[in-house]
């Protein structure tokens, strides 16, 4: 059977089987259009009994990334701001920071020296805010963060910047039977305080970047310490590997928003079971941000050449999207 005849087979049993309301009853923060249609066509096949595409509950495993793809990025990843902040915040017991970079770009407010320090530099910045201390006191400084950092632009809180569509699809995609993963390069301790109250995705299924913890006996008491050495780093080809080691299944669905999720998306898409990769395109100046090829944060370039000969849905936020963040009108 050809593809194309076997694709129009499918579609027809689409038609046949689910109530007319089905296509239409959710995801209400999404415009209708080819996007939103290719999502709920993908559930509908893979969750209906008997069809040629039904894939069981245990194999509907879907990974999101986190940083442009849940919430915003710009205009730094918003782990660099809790970096930035925990910095200021330390500098008075590092004197020798004023002159050392990429402290010192930090310290002067210089964020594009900052993104040009590259990868080595934001682990370097990280090994020093985010280690020497036990993963409690490390969980209870994000969470104050969280409580209190404002965005730069918008004056939100940080976990406000959440965009509303994705959301209703990470509820959808539960609602129909799926287990929902975050897998991200940012750091694993820094999103579990926030996943579950923002997403509804609880700690346990995230997957991200980590350093190396050590268990200690302090005082009597068993401790786990964080230490200032990188233990995996769950960006481009991490990505695939976090998941397999993780999660152990290989996902159906993939969403993401970067060259940092090609890897994921193409493994993902490339397994047995039928499948679903979608791209978040930062496309909205007056709502959000427009940005791509030639961003710092968050750079979409490979994977947006790649999207169509390789079947992912590449979303376009001004136009498939009603309302962004939540505080929107």
């Amino acid at each position: 059977m050809s593809c194309v005849v076997s694709r129009a087979l499918r579609v027809l049993f689409i038609i046949l089987v689910l109530p007319a309301t089905a296509l239409a009853q959710d995801l209400p923060s999404w415009n209708d259009g080819a996007r939103r249609q290719a999502i709920v066509d993908f559930v509908t096949r893979v969750t209906t009994e008997g069809g040629p595409d039904y894939v069981a509950q245990a194999e509907r495993i879907a990974v999101f990334d986190n940083d442009g793809t849940l919430w915003s990025e710009q205009p730094f990843y918003f782990q660099l701001g809790f970096i930035i902040d925990r910095v200021k915040a330390l500098a008075p017991e590092h004197p020798e920071w004023q002159e050392k970079e990429p402290f010192r770009s930090i310290l002067a407010g210089d964020l594009a020296a900052i993104a040009d320090s590259g990868q080595k530099g934001l682990v370097e910045l990280a090994m020093v805010t985010h280690a020497g201390m036990t993963t409690e006191a490390f969980e209870t400084i994000v969470t104050n963060w969280f409580a209190t950092a404002r965005h730069p632009k918008t004056g939100k809180l940080y976990d406000e910047m959440t965009f509303v569509p994705m959301i209703e699809l990470l509820d959808y995609l539960r609602a129909n039977g799926f287990k929902t993963y975050i897998v991200s390069g940012g750091g694993i301790e820094f999103m579990r305080p926030m996943t579950e109250g923002a997403y509804g995705v609880p700690p346990e299924q995230v997957v991200g970047s980590s350093i190396v913890t050590e268990y200690r006996v302090v005082d009597d008491k068993p401790v786990l310490e964080r230490l200032p050495k990188i233990d995996f780093i769950d960006d481009g080809p991490g990505k695939p590997v976090g998941i397999n080691t993780f999660i152990g299944r290989r996902p159906i669905f993939a969403a993401g928003n970067s060259d940092g999720d090609y890897e994921m998306l193409r493994w993902v898409t490339s397994g047995n079971h039928p499948s679903l990769g979608i791209i978040v395109h930062h496309t909205d100046a007056v709502r959000e941000y427009a940005y791509d090829r030639e961003s710092h944060f968050g750079r979409l370039d490979k994977a947006l050449d790649e999207a169509g000969e390789r079947g992912w849905q590449v979303v376009d936020m001004k136009e498939d999207w009603k309302k962004i963040y939540p505080f929107d009108p």
